[in-house]
């Protein structure tokens, strides 16, 4: 493609060098570079790549898209523009003929909810005989083949690589979880959304927005990208807020909730450890539905997912096939052991929103002691702190036994972590002990349970690794925990 066609729309200060050569491809890593290739200069948040500018020439690179003044070699055309980031999504889009045009691209925002949401309109879909890819927290699966994602929403670049692929394999339908990094480093801009979705939003990544202002703005500005449909949680406070500003756009908004009024809605709801009936109430009609997953929380992802599917205009008999297909979600309250009244389960939630209302959803279905194991993600900030303090909180409150460990640690040390969630813990007056290794936080939970606990073992769900300083080490709770189960006399080996 000419270089010319590339950037196209695009918002430049300068250009230099000549824009009718042909671009084989783009790059904003330099070791990806190939002859002929666009490479973008992104400063990004701890590497600059301005500093690689020469090492993509010397690659092969034809052009250079850049924020800074830097002299560069004659005969490389050179386009100076006011944001590197925002660039990249516009020619990426342009580079690979706009590929969201050909696909039904549903995508969903929201602190808690968006995997399992994915996996029940997936399951709807495909019911519905739609080829169905999607991209998330869990990877990219298309025709499903997985493919790791380093990022929840990858880079624009990589999104429209995906979108590509997913158009030449025929693929119907896209599901997408969009993060808030990902809105605001304008990775999905220049893709169209055919629906959007909002699940709810409580504090998290409060490193990043500074507050849940921010946070909330960044979330909502995937509604600014939606073109038939906006589908949003009517409970949830922001989702109320962000109702009052779609409300007047042109994609038409759907309302699903239990507590307001709302175009799906849930009537004689019946809850157990197993899962959650109820009779769903759509425009299109009412039919009971089974969700195989504990919780008020399913019953909401799910009915974000049946007004997806309404919104693609699937009857509801296909949906309730669908809902009731999803027999369980690696990570997702998963209860990886189960003897009797002893129970063993992993769960992702990471947020003090998301451990309290697990947390809650278990413990009237626990004869004995509900056992938490849990670490903080969260970095040195007041938002870390109190991301902490929150969940510490919520673990006094709710859990018998308080295992704090590790999560992810990543660049903070993981001592200083523990001992913040220790304090808050005093301070709550909630029991606990404490290890730094996780491993040996799993072991001792299992070492202390009785035939009738519930070991809750809660922030990492579906990750087989686990992230200390520069290191991704491999670390996979179910191996741990049912090496530790062989020292318990009731143990069999068996879920």
């Amino acid at each position: 493609m000419l270089l010319t066609s590339v950037v196209q729309d695009m918002e430049f200060n300068k250009i230099k060098g000549n824009m009718e050569m042909d671009i084989t491809g783009i790059a904003y890593d330099s070791r990806e570079v190939v002859e002929g290739s666009l490479f973008v200069a992104i400063s990004g948040f701890s590497v600059d790549g301005h500093r690689f500018i020469n090492k993509a020439i010397e690659q092969g690179a034809a052009a250079i898209i850049l924020e800074k003044e830097i002299e560069i070699t004659e005969g490389i055309a050179v386009l100076q523009v006011p944001n590197s980031r925002n660039a990249l999504a516009r020619i990426s889009a342009n580079f690979y003929n706009n590929p969201t045009d050909q696909l039904n691209v549903i995508g969903l925002t929201g602190t808690n909810g968006k995997t399992s949401t994915t996996y029940f309109i997936k399951s709807i879909f495909e019911q519905a005989n739609q080829s169905v890819g999607s991209i998330g927290t869990i990877g990219t699966m298309i025709n499903n083949k997985l493919i790791q994602n380093k990022n929840t929403t990858p880079e624009s670049l990589n999104l429209q690589q995906f979108f590509t692929k997913m158009n030449d394999t025929k693929v119907d339908s896209c599901i997408m979880e969009v993060s808030s990094h990902a809105l605001n480093l304008d990775r999905v801009a220049y893709s169209k959304f055919n629906i959007g979705i909002f699940t709810n939003l409580s504090p998290d990544h409060l490193e990043l927005h500074k507050n849940m202002e921010e946070y909330f703005f960044a979330k909502a500005k995937l509604f600014e990208l939606t073109s038939d449909f906006n589908v949003i949680n009517v409970d949830d406070e922001y989702g109320q807020k962000l109702i009052n500003i779609v409300k007047v756009r042109q994609a038409k908004l759907i309302t699903y909730g239990i507590e307001n009024s709302a175009d799906i809605f849930p009537t004689d709801i019946e809850y157990t450890f197993e899962g959650t009936t109820y009779t769903v109430n759509t425009p299109a009609g009412s039919i009971r539905m089974k969700v195989n997953l504990p919780g008020a929380i399913y019953v909401y992802n799910s009915l974000a997912a049946i007004a997806c599917a309404y919104c693609n205009d699937i009857p509801l008999s296909v949906i309730q096939k669908g809902i009731q297909e999803v027999g369980g979600i690696d990570g997702r309250m998963e209860v990886v052991y189960r003897q009797k009244d002893y129970k063993i389960m992993v769960d992702f939630s990471h947020t003090e929103d998301a451990l309290e209302k697990a947390l809650t959803t278990i413990k009237p279905y626990v004869k004995g002691r509900i056992i938490l194991v849990f670490g903080v993600y969260a970095d040195t900030s007041e938002s870390g702190r109190d991301k902490r303090y929150g969940m510490a909180r919520v673990a006094s409150e709710y859990a018998d036994l308080s295992i704090v460990t590790s999560d992810n640690p990543k660049q903070h040390d993981p001592n200083v972590i523990i001992e913040e969630i220790a304090g808050a813990m005093d301070e709550h007056q909630g029991d606990y002990k404490t290890f730094l290794d996780r491993k040996e936080a799993i072991e001792y939970a299992v070492e202390v349970s009785n035939e009738n606990d519930t070991i809750f073992i809660a922030g990492k769900g579906h990750e087989r690794t686990q992230i200390i300083g520069d290191q991704e080490i491999p670390f996979n709770e179910s191996e741990i925990i049912f090496e530790a189960l062989k020292s318990k006399k009731y143990f069999v080996k068996s879920k």
